[in-house]
């Protein structure tokens, strides 16, 4: 199969909204975060060549480089385009209240980082937006001391956390996003909207000043 692999490179990498959230869904490092956060950073600035694919990638020969791409591609985390994609152009706190807003679909959402402060939010009021990032704060510690217990001995890969009704559905989801050494957690109020290029601009954002 490796040798059948070859790059087009007349195109732009691009992430998808599934490969945004692996790219911070865990602390842990692997070479498949590593290129997709690369590809957030620097994508746009050209298209996709093998100088580009090595550096993005760290790995040792092309082959690998290409076949680790090609996983990607085969996971939905990367796409091809004809065109860059712009990267964020306002700063983060300017461009957050509206941003979230998109990715719940009650429009309420904040951002909070590991210390329990909210750096953003949408449709929460101020002092119900401090106590939510409080309560992030702890969950995030707490995910992350049974962190062995929920991957290794329960087998579950999401470290997301929710506040759910009766029915099972989330009233408040809880989850961590992990760029560079700076954690954060995503909250959302109601059915969250994270399949879309609000998400994936969010993670950009983050990518680009913490990664």
């Amino acid at each position: 199969m490796s040798e059948r692999l070859s790059l087009k490179e007349a195109l732009y990498a691009q992430i998808t909204a599934a490969g945004a959230y692996y790219a911070v869904a865990s602390p842990t490092p692997d070479p498949s975060r590593k290129l997709l956060i690369n590809i957030m950073k620097e994508g746009h600035k050209g298209t996709l060549n093998q100088g580009r694919l090595m550096a993005w990638t760290g790995t040792r020969s092309l082959e690998q480089a290409l076949q680790l791409l090609y996983r990607l591609q085969q996971l939905d985390f990367v796409q091809g385009a004809s065109a860059p994609s712009a990267p964020p152009q306002d700063n983060l706190e300017t461009m957050l209240p509206a941003l979230l807003g998109g990715l719940s679909q009650a429009g309420r959402a904040l951002l909070a980082d590991d210390n329990g402060f909210y750096l953003g939010s949408a449709g929460f009021l101020h002092e119900a937006a401090e106590e939510i990032a409080a309560l992030a704060g702890d969950i995030l510690s707490l995910s992350q001391r049974h962190a062995r217990l929920l991957k290794n001995n329960l087998n579950i890969g999401s470290s997301a956390w929710a506040i759910a009704d009766p029915s099972g559905n989330a009233e408040l989801g809880f989850y961590p996003l992990h760029v560079g050494k700076q954690s954060f957690v995503l909250i959302i109020g109601g059915t969250p909207q994270l399949q879309g290029d609000g998400f994936v601009t969010l993670v950009q954002a983050l990518s680009r000043r913490y990664a």
